[in-house]
């Protein structure tokens, strides 16, 4: 019962449009590009031989399902991110501290330790030459760190092409469609999940930036397919260049996606 909030709270590594609408990174003196706020990635990669913090200070996720109550907590959720080349990075994700409550009528039963492991590579594949558009690649894998109950026990790996488009100084959209390769519910086999995230970015005076987002996940479990959907609101600060302060709200859009997904992050740039 608690694995579509898993999908959701421990997928929040890949949740976000950049600050400022995803600069070109080919000078290294544009503001911090982080994949957060929000579930949407960025094309941009970390700058050559430069380290990147990216983390959840807390992120709680929370929903009801056939009369079982399941609540996540992640605190803290850090990816750590560095530049290997030119418009290429290696990442690595590992939630710190994970909680999965379930309570029904039988009981209450918690479970708590470590996440799994993401290894991730990102390749800015292609840049406009005026800078307002990206696209990027970002394949993963997924090592089943974590206890059977918080994680599946399985290795795991998918590809996300995200697509960032600056439309202009105040507004800027990105595209992120995921697909992954899943392991069955039944340990034989593996299956299809896509995803989709829309996100739209507005930019304030003051280096601040909201966030709106619509998103979609379709699992092909040979045991039955389930659809998830929510609508995503997102703020962010960014301080001086190499710090960015963000908050964000994840709204379930039907009932096999967590009711109220609710995170603050930050990311910093060294």
């Amino acid at each position: 019962m608690a694995a579509g909030v898993l999908a959701l709270a421990t997928g929040a590594w890949v949740g976000g449009a950049c600050a400022q609408s995803a600069p070109p990174q080919d000078s290294g003196t544009g503001p911090i590009c982080a994949d957060r706020p929000t579930k949407s990635s960025n094309a941009c990669a970390v700058d050559a031989g430069r380290w990147q913090l990216e983390t959840d200070l807390a992120n709680g996720a929370f929903q009801r399902l056939g009369g079982v109550t399941t609540d996540v907590w992640l605190a803290p959720n850090p990816t750590l991110k560095y530049g290997l080349a030119k418009n290429l990075d290696v990442e690595a994700n590992l939630a710190l501290y994970e909680s999965v409550r379930t309570r029904s009528a039988s009981g209450t039963q918690t479970l708590e330790g470590i996440g799994d492991l993401y290894l991730r590579l990102k390749w800015a594949a292609w840049n406009s030459r005026d800078g307002n558009a990206q696209v990027g690649l970002f394949p993963y894998v997924k090592l089943p760190t974590a206890r059977r109950g918080i994680g599946d026990r399985a290795v795991e790996a998918g590809l996300i092409a995200p697509v960032n488009i600056k439309l202009d100084a105040k507004w800027a959209i990105g595209f992120a469609p995921e697909a992954d390769a899943l392991s069955d519910a039944s340990g034989s086999g593996r299956h299809l999940n896509t995803a989709q995230a829309v996100n739209v970015a507005y930019s304030l005076p003051h280096d601040w930036t909201l966030y709106g987002e619509l998103w979609g996940d379709w699992n092909f479990d040979p045991a039955g397919t389930t659809r998830q959907a929510s609508l995503d609101f997102a703020v962010s600060k960014l301080i001086g260049q190499d710090l960015q302060l963000d908050a964000g709200v994840n709204l379930g859009l039907n009932r096999t996606t967590p009711g109220a997904n609710v995170y603050l992050g930050v990311s910093r740039r060294f």
